[in-house]
């Protein structure tokens, strides 16, 4: 009976832990619950000590509760299969570094094993938003984005300081619920409240200077173009340009410096970038911005670069069958003002699965595998544009949808000289859900890592302007057609985080590899030990 007993109870634990990650996550209200949600699987780790593949399987129901619950999304796609797999998936990583923990804790003991979870997990997270199968969407620092009052020292750590602070501050509370069984003390529910208190309260005192004059004027455009039926039907692309050029006249007059068009705006059906001064959007958009010297166009494009046969082909690239030549398609941003120059950009962090077939290079039978969501099937090109827009007065570096995800990738864009950062997306594939809000919520992130304005046009919403504090000051509701008008300011100064942040995150790593050899060192001891004795 105690076996059934301790069966259920380790089964309810998992499930209380999938519960409360979901519950804690933008956009609930609930984000406190993020400091106890580990809670209940350090509780079943310690009841499952002797049973490893029962063990896995709890951890794989907590985790995959969470991630099916929190991003179900991702399944509206032309393939909504997909979805699935990709929860799945991302839930059977996050066991790795319980299952770590678990080895190290039954071998070093608890208060080794405690710290052996924080770097592993840290490690994962550092490795997921490397590798080609990336998925950063639920690092746990992410959990404070509809509150960036409580975390304003994200400016010196970022997302990998509040990925810290949540494994800390549930460790510690763990600790003292097993003192408070044992013999209560008063110190175990300090450790816990401190730990939580400390980083509130220093929140408040680097809160960043918010008397930076915003001199700079920018309008946002969102224009509401349904991305299933109508952004990317054939002979679409003048309607929605006239479209664009209508909503952004309503607000921008001769102190415009910037005009912000969203993800694919233009050229749905794809653009030649050796041709784009003769493209017929950017000879319209130049006739349009004669009337506002001032001002420069950024907005999401479709393009294409052909390649030579004196360039190296990479593995991305597609063969025209009609000419046999090499070519690839990208997810880009483009720059245009009333000079001959349009400077573009291509989107480096890719969706896998959607833009990206993973590791193709090795598999290039699956190159034509990557959903369509783009108006163009197949993988996206890699290969690198320009890193910043450069203009007299303002670098701008634009995030393409999924990479405003990325901070320690945006901070190296700060790193690199942007003074102002803009985020174009098209969060419209899935739909009136969680997806877009969390998406709008994770760039106060960045604005406040960096202490930059974010600028953000989204097609369907939420478009908004962040400040440097991570306050939205204008936003559009979501599924409405248009435009904001505001000032923000360009910055050159760079946080602590924008300076340091390869080193914070790569710092786990280091533990990770000297724990794993500790580990092995302890394992090989032991035996050697056990074989004297003999």
């Amino acid at each position: 009976m105690n076996a059934i007993l301790q069966k259920r109870s380790a089964l309810l634990l998992s499930i209380l832990s999938g519960l409360l990650l979901w519950a804690a996550w933008p956009t609930s209200s609930l984000t406190f619950l993020i400091f106890i949600a580990f809670v209940p699987l350090l509780a079943m780790s310690d009841r499952m000590t002797e049973r490893p593949a029962a063990y896995f399987g709890l951890l794989f129901l907590a985790f995959w509760i969470w991630n099916t619950a929190t991003t179900w999304w991702v399944g509206n796609t032309t393939v909504p299969a997909s979805g699935i797999f990709a929860n799945a998936f991302n839930a059977l990583l996050m066991t790795i570094p319980w299952m770590c923990y678990r080895t190290t804790r039954l071998r070093a003991g608890r208060a080794t094993g405690y710290f052996a979870l924080a770097v592993y997990w840290m490690t994962f997270e550092y490795i997921h938003q490397h590798w080609e199968l990336s998925w950063p969407w639920l690092t746990l620092g992410n959990a404070f984005a509809m509150y960036p009052q409580w975390v304003e020292w994200y400016e010196y750590l970022g997302t990998e300081g509040g990925s810290w602070w949540i494994l800390i501050v549930n460790i510690l509370a763990y600790r003292a619920i097993l003192q408070y069984r044992s013999t209560f003390k008063f110190s175990a529910i300090l450790a816990p409240a401190l730990a939580i208190l400390i980083p509130t309260v220093a929140s408040f005192l680097v809160s960043g200077d918010k008397n930076v004059p915003a001199d700079t004027k920018i309008v946002v455009v969102q224009p509401n173009i349904d991305p299933y039926d109508e952004k990317f039907a054939r002979g679409a692309a003048e309607e929605q340009l006239r479209k664009l050029i209508g909503l952004t006249a309503q607000k921008t007059d001769s102190s415009t410096r910037f005009i912000i068009w969203p993800e694919t705006a233009l050229f749905p059906s794809g653009a030649w970038e050796h041709d784009l001064n003769v493209q017929p959007e950017v000879l319209a958009i130049r006739d349009f911005l004669r009337r506002f010297p001032k001002a420069s166009l950024i907005s999401g494009a479709a393009t294409y670069r052909q390649y030579t046969v004196t360039d190296e082909i990479p593995s991305t690239a597609r063969h025209a069958s009609e000419g046999n030549y090499w070519y690839d398609a990208f997810n880009s941003s483009i720059q245009i003002d009333t000079s001959a120059n349009v400077q573009v950009y291509h989107k480096a962090r890719l969706v896998p699965g959607v833009e990206l077939t993973p590791y193709m290079r090795y598999l290039p039978f699956m190159k034509k595998l990557a959903l369509d969501m783009g108006g163009i099937s197949g993988s996206y090109g890699l290969t690198p544009g320009v890193p910043l827009f450069t203009n007299p007065d303002c670098n701008v570096y634009t995030a393409i949808c999924y990479e405003s995800v990325y901070g320690s990738f945006v901070a190296e864009k700060v790193r690199e000289g942007a003074q102002l950062l803009v985020v174009v997306t098209n969060d419209g594939w899935w739909g009136n859900t969680a997806g877009h809000r969390q998406h709008l919520h994770y760039a106060r992130l960045r604005a406040i890592e960096t202490r930059r304005w974010v600028a953000r046009s989204a097609n369907t919403g939420i478009s908004a302007l962040i400040s440097p504090q991570g306050q939205i000051t204008e936003s559009l509701p979501y599924w409405e057609p248009g435009v904001i008008a505001g000032m923000v300011s360009c910055s050159a100064e760079q946080t602590f985080y924008v300076k340091n942040c390869g080193y914070i995150a790569f710092a786990p790593v280091i533990f990770c590899i000297l724990l794993l050899l500790y580990t092995i060192v302890l394992r090989v001891t032991r035996k050697k030990n056990v074989e004297n004795i003999r």
